[in-house]
């Protein structure tokens, strides 16, 4: 039996990728070296099974047939993906974070993340992304939902949200990510765990 080669493994992995998927050559280094990665990226690219989205940031494209057109990447994937890239661990933040909660239907221009990495910014299109750096106790200890919640509750405010809001954030949570947060929010600021106790109350019964 002939044995898959390096390229036919990366393009495998791929293709069993939803479409729309935001990667980094350092995901398949469990297959091959950088340089051998590199290499099949671009004959891949080549032949518009990816797409080039920026430097070392590639997806696989979803094209809608009816539009005739490509389907624009997900921003928050392309974030992930460059903070996956320098090993940072991000949280959307401000209207972000409102955005990806539900909270907000407006598409924000620029899209804003707090970070354990540096400052940086990138653009893609018409869009920004801006990575801000903040103290490591914004993130750190704390699962992602419980982090992107909180960073919702600050940038509405603390005399700016509304029941209706508790329930929407309430209804998105499963229960284990509710168990969570109560336990991991305690360090947050003591009206944020406030709302916080309300968003997961079917769990402090």
């Amino acid at each position: 039996m002939k044995r898959m080669n390096y390229l036919e493994k990366i393009k495998n992995r791929i293709v069993s990728l939803n479409v729309g998927e935001v990667f980094i050559l350092s995901d398949f280094l469990d297959i091959a070296d950088n340089q051998t990665i590199r290499k099949a990226i671009t004959r891949l690219e080549s032949k518009g099974i990816i797409r080039r989205i920026m430097r070392g940031i590639y997806e696989k494209p979803e094209y809608n047939e009816f539009l005739d057109e490509y389907v624009a990447p997900s921003t928050n994937k392309i974030a992930h993906a460059i903070a996956r890239n320098y090993g940072w661990t991000i949280v959307p933040c401000g209207d972000t974070a409102l955005n990806l909660l539900g909270l907000s239907t407006q598409v924000p221009s620029l899209w804003l993340y707090v970070s354990d990495g540096t400052y940086k910014e990138y653009q893609y299109n018409n869009t920004i992304i801006k990575f801000k750096k903040t103290t490591n106790k914004e993130i750190s200890k704390l699962s992602y939902k419980t982090a992107l919640v909180i960073q919702a509750l600050k940038a509405l405010g603390k005399d700016n949200i509304a029941e209706i809001m508790l329930n929407k954030l309430e209804s998105g949570l499963t229960i284990e990510e509710k168990k969570d947060m109560i336990v991991e929010a305690k360090s947050a600021t003591s009206w944020i765990y406030e709302y916080i106790k309300k968003i997961c109350r079917s769990e402090l019964k």
